[in-house]
């Protein structure tokens, strides 16, 4: 793993106002990474390969189907009965026959990086009130709700746990694996609401975490 994801930075505590990133987080108008992914490609398979190696879960099954609707490679999309697993988390090796493509590289760097957050992520979910998930979970059934008000809904909850995290951690990096971990939390609680978390945090991410993600992503590739 990079020592951009391992290393501990301080970080200063949020407001109590909607979550605001500083400008060097701001979503980037130009989206793309030349010959390779895409941004949007590599935020979907970030969030699909840390729910993938959470260690427990409720949503196998429905995280089956999202791999199937989602334009995730073969490889990727295989559950824990499919493949033999050797560290109690998913996916711990890909075996690849044939010539690899920048892309098939590519996304085996992501799921790297996404097993590593879930394994970090696993030590932390304990923190995380019942109470906040519960109320999230009601919020996202809400049908009246649009995607806007979902995403204002997570940004909400996140900025309260920002608040109760310890302060030695990057202010990014705890953003990312708190907005990760909410959306494991919740579609654990809840699995037929799966989709609707994942899209909303992949929309999530990309509006507020771009940068980050994306230097995570170049950092692994050097």
């Amino acid at each position: 793993m990079s020592s951009d994801i391992c290393r501990l930075l301080p970080w200063t505590p949020v407001s109590q106002k909607p979550v605001k990133l500083p400008a060097v987080c701001a979503m980037d108008p130009q989206v793309s990474n030349g010959s390779g992914l895409q941004d949007e490609h590599i935020t979907d398979l970030l969030v699909f390969g840390f729910l993938q190696n959470c260690s427990i879960c409720n949503f196998h099954k429905e995280l089956k189907v999202l791999g199937h609707d989602l334009p995730v490679p073969t490889y990727l999309r295989e559950g824990p009965d499919d493949e033999l697993q050797t560290d109690g988390n998913l996916y711990s090796h890909f075996v690849l026959e044939g010539r690899r493509t920048d892309s098939e590289s590519q996304e085996e760097i992501i799921q790297n990086i996404a097993r590593q957050l879930a394994q970090i992520g696993d030590t932390m979910e304990c923190r995380i009130p019942p109470t906040l998930v519960n109320r999230l979970a009601e919020q996202f059934m809400n049908g009246d709700l649009s995607e806007e008000d979902r995403r204002r809904c997570l940004a909400t909850a996140l900025d309260q746990l920002m608040q109760t995290f310890p302060k030695d951690m990057e202010k990014e990096k705890a953003m990312l694996m708190l907005t990760l971990l909410l959306a494991k939390k919740v579609a654990d609680h809840m699995p037929s609401l799966l989709q609707d978390v994942f899209r909303t945090t992949v929309n999530f991410i990309n509006q507020n975490l771009l940068t980050y993600v994306r230097n995570l992503f170049r950092n692994e590739m050097d």
